[in-house]
C-alpha cells in the first residue's frame, strides 16, 4: 500500500557554509519527518564568519522553480526565508497565492544581528503587506521592532506579540533569544485566530554555535505543520528540537566563526 510522503517547500537563500538558508531548512525539515524541497531566491558565498557576496537569482527563474514544485508535488506547508527584494517577494506571493498553497510559515528576515538592515525600505514595506496572507511568522526581537516601530523589552514581550498579529492579522512567535537575561529563554506564540498568547520556555544554552538558528526553526515548526499537529504544538515542538540541537552542537567546531547548530544530533 502506498503511502504519501510529509512534503515542505522552503523558499530561501543558499548559504555556500552550509549553516543557514536552505540548507539549514532541508537538514532541519528532514530531522523531523518531513521531505523536503526547495526555491533557491539567492546565492550566496557565505562561511562560519560571514557573507562576502551575494547573488541574486533572476526572478523569472525563482518563478519557474515554484511553479515546477507546485504544479506537481502536494506541501503540506511552505516555510519562507530572505526575500531580497519588493519584487521578488511580489513575485513569490503571486506565484504561491495562484497555486492556492496554505499553510505559509514566514520568517521575516529583515536586520542583521548587528542590528543593520538587510533589504532596503520598500522592500520591508511589501514584505509587511505579505504577512496577513501567511499563517505564522517568526520574527526575532530586532526584526519585531521594525515591525511595530517600538522597542521590545522582558516585560512588554507577551504585548508586543499580541500587537504584531493583530496589526498584520497573522499568527506571531516572537523569539525572545535577544532578551536572554537568565538560564531560561522566553518566546512569545500569539494564535491570531483564538487571540491567545502561549510562552514558550526552555533552557538557555551558552554557544556561539547558533549560525541558522532562525532557519532552522521556522522549518521544523513547518515540518510539524505538514505532520498535521496544530500551531500551538507544532511551534512548542519545533521549539524544542531547535533546543536540543543548539545543545548537541554547542562543542562543535566547525570553521573559525559561529558553528552551526547540530541538525540531527550525531
Amino acid at each position: 500500500m502506498s503511502t504519501h510522503y510529509h512534503a515542505v517547500l522552503t523558499i530561501a537563500g543558499s548559504d555556500s557554509g552550509g549553516c543557514a538558508g536552505i540548507q539549514a531548512d532541508i537538514k532541519s525539515i528532514s530531522a523531523n519527518g518531513g521531505y523536503a524541497a526547495s526555491v533557491i531566491t539567492a546565492s550566496t558565498a557565505q562561511n562560519t564568519q560571514g557573507v562576502t557576496d551575494i547573488h541574486a537569482i533572476p526572478i523569472p527563474h525563482v518563478i519557474a522553480q515554484m511553479e515546477a514544485v507546485l504544479s506537481d508535488i502536494d506541501f503540506g506547508a511552505v516555510k519562507i526565508g530572505m526575500l531580497y527584494s519588493s519584487e521578488v517577494i511580489e513575485a513569490v506571493q503571486q506565484t504561491l497565492a495562484r497555486f492556492e498553497v496554505k499553510n505559509i510559515i514566514l520568517d521575516p528576515v529583515m536586520v542583521a544581528t548587528s542590528g543593520d538592515k538587510l533589504i532596503d525600505d520598500a522592500a520591508i514595506e511589501r514584505l509587511k503587506a505579505f504577512l496577513p496572507h501567511t499563517l505564522l511568522i517568526t520574527p526575532n526581537i530586532p526584526e519585531a521592532e521594525v515591525l511595530i516601530a517600538h522597542s521590545i523589552s522582558p516585560i512588554n514581550l507577551e504585548a508586543s506579540a499580541k500587537e504584531i498579529g493583530e496589526r498584520y492579522k497573522v499568527s506571531v512567535l516572537l523569539k525572545g533569544g535577544h532578551l536572554k537575561l537568565s538560564d531560561e529563554m522566553t518566546d512569545a506564540l500569539y494564535n491570531h485566530t483564538t487571540a491567545k498568547v502561549t510562552l514558550i520556555k526552555n533552557q538557555a544554552i551558552d554557544t556561539i554555535n547558533t549560525h541558522g538558528t532562525g532557519c532552522s526553526l521556522s522549518s521544523s515548526i513547518a515540518t510539524f505543520i505538514a505532520l498535521g499537529e496544530s500551531l500551538e504544538e507544532a511551534t512548542i515542538k519545533g521549539c524544542a528540537y531547535l533546543n536540543k540541537a543548539i545543545s548537541e552542537g554547542k562543542d562543535k567546531v566547525l570553521g573559525k566563526g559561529h558553528g552551526p547548530i547540530n541538525h540531527f544530533g550525531v
